[in-house]
């Protein structure tokens, strides 16, 4: 979950942050407490997601009547402090929904059980079956803490009709045919641009630079690789498509609806999530919908990768009913059950077989994200990780501004990762092996 949908906010203040939740926890102890019922198995699960899953539980129950669900549905900007602050006052429930990004502060917290077992002895929960890089974001250290969910990746939504009138048969498929894409269909002075890259989201930059062989973090997480070839070389595309005029220099906010703009031309790229389907099908009239489609992205020299983004579910180490989370995992783990997920939220699944049938099958705006899916890259295994990249996209939006040069702007960033991973570093010196690292 990113963003999206999978944002898990500051990770690097973790401890201190603890100490506050302390003091909350007593605040909040009512809405986190664990059933007593020895039949009732507590399930969070975050924005949305909880409405569908409303809809999935009764045959769950019809074939498991001896379990009694607790679903409590927490909003997406208070669900990473609320679940830090249960684990504080020890009332976390028997399992959660949780964003792969929030995976690595969970496992240094050893708030997670470890499901490998579980998963050696499923019938139904079959890694071979899942994306590869999907799976791998619940992987820390060779133990298996969450089963993914559902899958959350960035991609190209475009203008069919406008790349045709400009003599474009498809969408590119490197850099330098979507530079020269870009360049054809911007016409700044009439306020048109190639592509929208809200100057206030990461996904964009983050994701390419996951296309470049450089890692972006070095030292098994210890230390920024910003000042890497591979990492300039994504700023510096990043950055020219600003200073080339072919996206607006404007945040998401400045941006107003993009949908209503996405329909009038104003871009002719969209650089978005899965769930943008839904809402251009919803938004734009019955008369444009045969203009606009989904691209895998390209990448510096060929199709290239994205973020393995997305959801997982998790057990607590503390959970009573251990079993019992186990069963609606497996449940909610069947392609059958994925699809319907699906058709209810747009939510897409992270295994290959619930691709199979269903209205996904037959979605040919799903077609690019199940390529991308083949494609995707893990964001590095860090707690810290999503405070590191909202640094790198203050400093990026400098270098947009033409505050920074590109080399002065991957500096800055390594200085601001290296400061967020100080703490980091002194617990690998001094004290257990951290999620991410190597000894």
């Amino acid at each position: 979950m990113h963003a999206t949908r999978g944002r898990t906010g500051s990770a690097t203040a973790l401890f201190r942050r603890l100490a506050s939740c302390v003091a909350l926890a007593g605040l909040l102890a009512g809405c986190a407490q664990r059933a007593d019922d020895a039949h009732t198995l507590t399930f969070w699960t975050i924005g949305r997601e909880g409405e569908a899953v409303t809809q999935l539980l009764p045959e769950f129950q019809r074939e498991n009547p001896d379990i009694h669900i607790d679903l409590q549905q927490m909003p997406l900007g208070a669900a990473h402090q609320k679940l830090l602050t249960a684990f504080a006052g020890d009332s976390l429930p028997d399992m959660t929904q949780l964003g792969n990004t929030w995976i690595p502060e969970f496992v240094a917290l050893h708030a997670l059980e470890p499901l490998q077992s579980r998963v050696a002895h499923s019938t139904v929960v079959n890694p071979d079956d899942y994306f590869p890089s999907i799976w791998a974001t619940n992987v820390y250290d060779g133990a298996l803490y969450g089963v993914p969910w559902y899958v959350d990746t960035r991609l190209l939504f475009y203008r069919s009709d406008l790349l045709k009138a400009a003599g474009f048969d498809a969408p590119p498929r490197d850099w330098s045919q979507w530079r020269h894409m870009l360049a054809v269909l911007s016409h700044p002075q009439q306020g048109i641009y190639g592509i929208l890259l809200p100057t206030n989201e990461y996904e964009q930059l983050m994701s390419l630079a996951l296309q470049q062989p450089d890692p972006l973090l070095r030292d098994g997480g210890r230390y920024g690789n910003f000042e890497s070839a591979g990492f300039k070389r994504a700023l510096a595309f990043y950055v020219d498509t600003f200073k080339l005029r072919e996206a607006p220099a404007i945040t998401n906010v400045e941006a107003g609806n993009p949908w209503s703009e996405f329909g009038r031309g104003v871009y002719d790229f969209y650089f978005s999530g899965p769930w943008n389907i839904g809402e251009f099908r919803k938004r734009l009239p019955a008369d444009e919908q045969g203009n606009w489609d989904t691209a895998p992205l390209p990448g510096p020299d060929g199709p290239g990768a994205s973020v393995a983004g997305g959801s997982s579910l998790v057990i607590f180490r503390g959970s009573n009913h251990k079993q019992a989370a186990w069963k609606l995992i497996e449940y909610l783990s069947r392609p059958d059950v994925q699809q319907r997920f699906y058709e209810l939220l747009g939510d897409m699944p992270p295994r290959r077989s619930s691709w199979d049938g269903g209205h996904l099958h037959d979605d040919p705006k799903a077609v690019a994200f199940r390529e991308q899916l083949e494609r995707v890259k893990p964001t590095p295994p860090v707690p810290e990780w999503e405070q590191i990249a909202n640094e790198m996209q203050l400093v990026a939006a400098q270098a947009v501004a033409g505050d920074l040069t590109i080399d002065q702007a991957a500096a800055e960033i390594n200085r601001r990762a290296d400061r967020i991973l100080e703490k980091r570093r002194w617990v690998l010196a001094h004290g257990p092996t951290l999620p991410g690292a190597q000894r």
